[in-house]
């Protein structure tokens, strides 16, 4: 079996060897890359080539790590790739990763493409818990997170369950309490809603400013053995080495600050810090095997390097750099006040557009109105004209049935009825007949006020007409809302803009404005600092009720000892520096 492999080794270098390139595939937190690259390139060459299609400048953060059996490896700069303990199979495949931490992000972090590569790191750190972070913490993280990939919050858009997809917070957080993800997408729009205005560059700084205060951020630990055999762990970090009880990785029992380190090296498994004191004890300590001590090595190499770089004035790249970031961000600050303005003037004009709409909706109402109330008038009109035509048909029908009534009174009257019977019978239907002549002529009495009555609701009703449409001229006549008045020229002169009142130069003047908002942004952003902890504490107060204590790691257990001792990251760090001597704290180990 061990030929069988040998030969297959072989075989693969030979063809190495034959090959003039081999392909890489490099893996970003944003992306994967694939190079060809020539047998004889070094790690630098690889690297370089990374950095460049990146458009990555802060190179010093970063390295490419791969895996080598059970522990991790940073690719060497000054060796070829093919050298190195890489994996054999094409395409070589390596990580492209943060190797060294800021101390202090929104300081150092000068370019937006490495600040994006930090946040997507970290963030990932932290959801997978490779980094502890305090429940209200993990909320306030994943609303700057959500800020930066949705921007502004718009209810319209981000409907309850819009986040029922994201991985915003850790697992261990979410079994901690009794929360449905309903409940807990509540808490995080709460806090989303509050960071409107914010860019993805300003949420994603935000994020990294809170997680830097984090006790395990930026910290690299090491199963190590001191002098006595005591299981210990070593922590390398921006701001020195620390020694932890294994279990506990918030706490130091004792730091060493960069500033108070005169020298850091090892011996085949053993490693040695030499504190600046020369009076003080040398520290040592051993690793389980001699890769983990080149690694520790490195990593205390390059921390101490950028520990160097913070306290001394900036090179002129750097100083370039940060000049060309100050640029783009007032250009960023102006363009993004311009399209405030214009989203100002633009709403102000659709207001003034609706509320204009909405003017000439009513007028069209009211005319629409008059109109119908002058049909109704011309109806009443008509339907009064016809009622008076037909009471004056009546009465004059009446007229005549009187006029033929006294006819036949006159025709009974001259009859001679010779008979006393029937001169009886002809004086009472005679009575009669005068009785219903009289009748008919009352009738034909009020048929003729009743017509004249009609006559005079008919002028009255033509006269209600009349007004009826001297008040549809009025309002027509007195309307100043047409088609027209909906065109730009029309607006209010305060709501009138064109293209050029949009327009912005960079001026002088507007640097100086830029400058004092800039200063008032950090003058207001040190009185926001202020709250954070109360923004913290208030979101602990609204979930502790629902925390279910038997679920809480040795870790929870830890961050809440600490919080009850009021004790923070920066605080540990100088107790545990600040002591009467160094060689008191070594000989504890």
């Amino acid at each position: 079996m061990a030929s069988v492999l040998a030969s297959k080794m072989g075989l693969n270098s030979l063809r190495r060897r034959q090959a003039k390139t081999f392909n890489v595939r490099i893996v970003t937190m944003d992306a994967d890359l694939e190079f060809s690259c020539e047998v004889k390139w070094k790690g630098k060459d690889l690297f370089e080539l990374v950095c460049r299609t990146l458009g990555l400048r802060e190179t010093w953060f970063f390295g490419l790590q791969y895996n080598v059996k059970d522990t991790v490896a940073w690719l060497k700069m000054d060796k070829k790739v093919l050298d190195q303990d890489v994996p054999k199979e094409e395409p070589i495949v390596l990580n492209f990763l943060a190797k060294f931490y800021p101390e202090n992000a929104e300081e150092e972090l000068v370019q937006d493409i490495t600040q994006h590569l930090f946040f997507l790191q970290v963030k990932k750190k932290i959801l997978e818990e490779e980094v502890y972070c305090p429940p209200e913490a993990s909320v306030l993280l994943a609303s700057y997170a959500v800020q930066a990939k949705y921007g502004d919050y718009d209810p319209s858009v981000h409907k309850p369950g819009f986040l029922a997809q994201e991985e915003l917070l850790p697992k261990r957080v979410i079994n901690l309490y009794q929360m449905t993800a309903e409940m807990w997408e509540e808490r995080i729009t709460a806090c989303y809603a509050e960071h409107r205005g914010r860019t993805r560059d300003e949420a994603e700084m935000e994020y990294l400013k809170i997680a830097q205060d984090l006790e395990m951020y930026g910290v690299n630990y090491f199963f190590i053995r001191n002098k006595k055999g005591t299981d210990l762990l070593l922590g390398v970090d921006a701001l020195g080495l620390h020694i932890y009880d294994p279990e506990n990785k918030l706490t130091p029992k004792i730091s060493f600050p960069w500033n108070e380190i005169r020298n850091i090296s090892y011996s085949d498994k053993e490693f040695a810090i030499k504190p600046l004191d020369k009076k003080a004890d040398v520290f040592k300590f051993n690793s389980s095997k001699l890769r983990v001590n080149k690694l520790i090595l490195q990593l205390c190499i390059g921390n101490h390097d950028l520990f160097m770089r913070r306290h001394r004035v900036d090179s002129l790249e750097v100083q370039q750099m940060k000049a060309q970031a100050r640029e783009e961000k007032a250009r960023k600050q102006m363009e993004r006040q311009r399209l405030e303005r214009e989203k100002h003037l633009r709403e102000e004009a659709e207001r003034a557009r609706d509320e204009l709409e909405r003017r000439l909706i009513q007028l069209q109402d009211e005319a629409h109105m008059a109109n119908e109330a002058l049909l109704r008038s011309e109806e009443t009109a008509d339907l009064l004209a016809e009622k008076a035509q037909i009471a004056e048909e009546e009465a004059k029908l009446l007229a005549q049935k009187a006029a033929e009534a006294e006819q036949e009174i006159q025709r009974i009257k001259v009859t001679a009825i010779r008979s006393e019977e029937e001169k009886r019978l002809i004086e009472q239907k005679m009575l009669e007949t005068e009785m219903l002549a009289l009748k008919m002529a009352e009738e034909s009495e009020r048929r003729a006020k009743e017509a004249d009555q009609l006559k005079q609701d008919l002028q009255e009703a033509r006269e209600s007409e009349r007004r009826a449409k001297y008040k549809l001229l009025e309002i027509t006549s007195k309307s100043p809302y047409s088609a027209a008045s909906l065109s730009p020229s029309a607006l209010p002169p305060d709501l009138s803009f064109s293209t050029e009142n949009l327009s912005f130069d960079f001026k002088d003047t507007d640097m100086k404005r830029l400058s004092m908002e800039i200063e008032k942004e950090k003058v207001e952003y040190m009185e926001k600092s202020k709250h954070l902890q109360e923004q913290l504490n208030e979101l602990k107060t609204e979930i502790e009720s629902l925390k279910l204590k038997e679920r809480e790691t040795p870790l929870d257990i830890l961050h809440n000892e600490n919080t009850e001792r009021g004790t923070s990251k920066q605080s540990n760090f100088k107790k545990v520096t600040q002591t009467p001597s160094l060689n008191s704290c070594v000989h504890l180990f």
